[in-house]
Parts: structure tokens; C-alpha cells; sequence
């Protein structure tokens, strides 16, 4: 299987070299050469398929050959230690991807990829140089898969005072082969600065370099299988679901749009965004203006430029048209953020986190999009990770993680930075 950029579909490139540079030389994003869809055989077989082996399933198809059977199983079997469930709560359902190790949904992606980067580096003298820039749950997900893999050093980005204070427990309090960096700046800020380091000669000549963001196609692919999970647990006479999907990079997004290519009974997907609302502008005017990212109470959302869009507009064009016969858009701000979670904790007795509540009141918004489909929410991390949101919304009532609150015993160690790539540059070469 061979994978192409986004800014040149001439170019080609084997796995371990889409998975290991993360980003191609001209500044694109690797997509899949081809996404054939399994057969309706296999999806008429898949319903009660084991999620081990139906993820096995799809990510073969997607990777094509690319490594044994054997090897991509157990990749895989190793990474699918944890369960997607899908709740029904009021009208519609919530599928929660927070039963991982660091209770987000990046636990997917990050825990696959670093026994997948594990496999394709076995063999190297150098060590593997991840570069990751977080608005929230990816550095924490990418820290927990990646801890202590051999001959792999992490290095994380992340915008001074615009995570959680739990997230930036589970940002800085590893050690070892982890390494944080707050950054004087916003998540755009962390983001230039690992694109740029990808795109610098020096270090490209002196590092072996990559990614562990939703720029990374490894990241991408495991985003496709809880998809696919939740299609199974809705009940067999039900019509194809609506997703919604809390978006900031749209990786998340782009993975749904991988499972429906493979195949998956999709009616359409829901972009629900906070007041980087980017997207959903694109869709209601035609004009794509990527900006500064806004700060929010939904933070791991806070993304003004985001990546992914390069890949939906490999597959769509860059055309609000073709856009808005696959997928709806809209944006909520903070206030209906917070008074959504209140109201759905005292109709329903669930707690949303601030980014789920995001998509809840979307839902609401684009009621007529799913009406006849079952509509699914993901639920994409543990409410008690955003401790002071959910108290300002919910009081006394606010959910609680032992799991969590143990992070606040553990020595937190962080370097501050300014976002500027020189001095960047120089933290990476003085560590070789």
C-alpha cells in the first residue's frame, strides 16, 4: 500500500515512511493512495463481530498489505483494550470513548500508533524523535501510549494557561523518554512550531522526526473503528446513523469518513464546533477563512486553522457544495455550552463533558438532519477532566475520577517556552 500528499497525488510513499516523517516535504498530509470498501458480505457478518476483529478488519483494508496479518493483528488486538459503549440518553445516543487510559478518545489513536511506530523502528539505531502540539487530550493520550517504548523520545507542545489543569497533569508528570513544553501562545502557535520543525533541514538531516497529532495517518485510522462500534451496538432494524462530532482539527471528523468509505451505513455527519467556528462558516457561506484560534471553555476545540481540512478537501474539493451533501455545521458558544450540560444532567441524569455539550446543543440546532436516523453523539472525555467548567455548570453534582485526582500527587515537570521556532530548534538539538 503506498500513501500520497494531499498537495501532490503523485507522490508516493510506503507506510513506515508515512508513519515515521508524519508530514510530507511540501507541507501536505499522507492520505491512503486508495480506500476500497470492505464487501456488503463482510458488513452483513460484522454486526456481532468482536471489536478486536472487526478494527483488525478495517485497518487491514486501509493498509492494504502494508505489513503480515499477523503482525497488524496483534498491533491491533494490543491497542483494542478498551470498550466504546453507546448509551441511549433522551432522544438520542452518546457513545463514550473515554474508558481508555486517559479517559479521551485520542486513547484510540495514540495507543495504536505506538505499538505500531514500536514495530517500524525495531530495528533502527537512531531513536524516533515525536513531535505532538496539544489544545488538550492528545499530548496526555500520546504521553500514556508512548511512556517508556523503546528507542522512542516524545516531546509535547502545548498553550500556556488553555488546557485543564488535569490535562496538563497528564501533559507533565511522566518523565523518562516524555517531555512537555508549555508554549507562550495559543495551540495554533504549537502547531506552527512542529510543522516548521518537520520542514527544516537541519533537523530533518540530524533527528528522525515525526508526529503523533491527527497530521499523522497512524493517529487517523484507529479514529475510524469506534465508528464502526457503534454502528453495531444500535438495533438491527435501524435506519443509517447521524454522527455528530465535537471538531477542533477534524481528525475525529475524517476518521468517521474513512469508516464510511470503508463501507460503514453513514447518513451523515455533524460538525459541531465552539466559536472557532471555521467550518460551519465554510459550509453556510463558501469561503474557507482559517483564523486565530479563540479561547474557550471547550478547549480541546480550539483550533482556528485546522489541519484535517486538508484531507476532507482531498476527498470532497474545496467546495461548500459537495461539503454540504455529506455533512451539517454550526457553533454554540460558552453560555450554551455551560446551560447545556446543566439542562441535560437534570433531564437525563448524564453528565456531558464541555465538548460533548457542544454537540448536544448543535443537535438540537440541526434537528431536522437527523430526524428518521438514529443520532449518535461522541462523547469524546471524561467530564471530570474539565473539574472547573463542570462545577461552574453543575455545582455540587460534579462527576469525579479517583484516576484523576491521583495525577495531582505525582511532580509535574514542564519547560516554559516562547513560540518561537529558533529557540524550538535549539531545544531539540541540544537534547541529541
Amino acid at each position: 500500500m503506498h500513501f500520497l500528499s494531499t498537495n501532490n497525488p503523485d507522490l508516493r510513499v510506503s507506510l513506515g515512511e508515512a508513519v515515521l516523517k508524519g508530514l510530507p516535504k511540501d507541507n501536505g498530509l499522507f492520505m491512503p493512495l486508495e480506500i476500497e470498501p470492505l464487501s456488503e458480505a463482510f458488513w452483513a457478518g460484522a454486526r456481532h463481530m468482536p471489536f478486536a476483529e472487526l478494527a483488525f478488519s478495517m485497518t487491514r483494508q486501509l493498509l492494504s498489505g502494508s505489513l503480515p496479518d499477523h503482525v497488524l493483528r496483534q498491533i491491533v488486538t494490543d491497542a483494542c483494550t478498551f470498550d466504546a459503549p453507546l448509551l441511549a440518553v433522551g432522544d438520542r445516543y452518546v457513545l463514550e470513548l473515554f474508558h481508555g487510559p486517559t479517559l479521551a478518545f485520542k486513547d484510540f489513536g495514540a495507543s495504536f500508533m505506538a505499538r505500531l511506530m514500536g514495530h517500524l523502528v525495531r530495528h533502527s539505531s537512531a531513536e524516533l524523535q515525536i513531535l505532538v502540539a496539544t489544545s488538550g487530550d492528545t499530548g496526555g493520550a500520546v504521553a500514556a501510549g508512548f511512556f517508556n517504548v523503546p528507542g522512542i523520545q516524545v516531546t509535547i507542545l502545548y498553550p500556556k494557561g488553555k488546557v485543564s489543569p488535569v490535562q496538563e497533569f497528564q501533559l507533565t508528570t511522566w518523565g523518562k523518554n516524555i517531555r512537555a513544553i508549555e508554549v507562550e501562545g495559543t495551540f495554533d502557535d504549537c502547531q506552527a512550531l512542529v510543522k516548521q520543525a518537520f520542514l527544516d533541514d537541519e533537523l530533518e538531516n540530524r533527528l528522525m522526526l515525526s508526529s503523533a497529532n491527527s497530521i499523522n495517518i497512524a493517529r487517523l485510522i484507529p479514529q475510524s473503528w469506534y465508528y464502526a462500534r457503534a454502528w453495531q451496538q444500535l438495533p438491527a432494524d435501524a435506519n443509517s446513523p447521524v454522527f455528530c462530532i465535537p471538531s477542533g482539527n477534524y481528525g475525529n471528523l475524517t476518521g468517521g469518513v474513512f469508516a464510511n468509505m470503508l463501507g460503514l451505513p453513514v447518513h451523515r455527519f455533524i460538525a459541531a464546533s465552539n466559536a472557532n467556528n471555521v467550518v460551519p462558516e465554510f459550509l453556510k457561506s463558501g469561503t474557507y477563512i482559517p483564523g486565530p484560534s479563540i479561547q474557550t471553555l471547550s478547549n480541546a476545540m480550539d483550533v482556528g486553522s485546522p489541519s484535517n481540512v486538508a484531507r476532507l478537501a482531498y476527498l470532497w474539493g474545496m467546495n461548500a457544495a459537495s461539503w454540504n451533501q455529506r455533512m451539517h455545521g454550526d457553533s454554540v458558544s460558552d453560555d450554551r455550552t455551560l446551560a447545556t450540560i446543566k439542562k441535560v444532567y437534570e433531564e437525563h441524569g448524564y453528565a456531558l463533558d464541555p465538548h460533548s455539550a457542544v454537540g448536544w446543543a448543535v443537535m438540537d440546532e440541526l434537528i431536522e438532519s437527523w430526524t428518521g436516523h438514529p443520532g449518535i453523539l461522541l462523547e469524546t472525555a471524561h467530564p471530570a477532566k474539565f473539574p472547573e467548567v463542570m462545577r461552574h455548570a453543575l455545582g455540587s453534582a460534579t462527576p469525579r475520577s479517583e484516576t484523576l485526582e491521583a495525577l495531582t500527587e505525582l511532580q509535574s515537570d514542564k519547560t516554559r517556552m516562547a513560540a518561537d521556532f529558533g529557540v524550538f530548534k535549539s531545544f531539540l538539538l541540544n537534547r541529541l
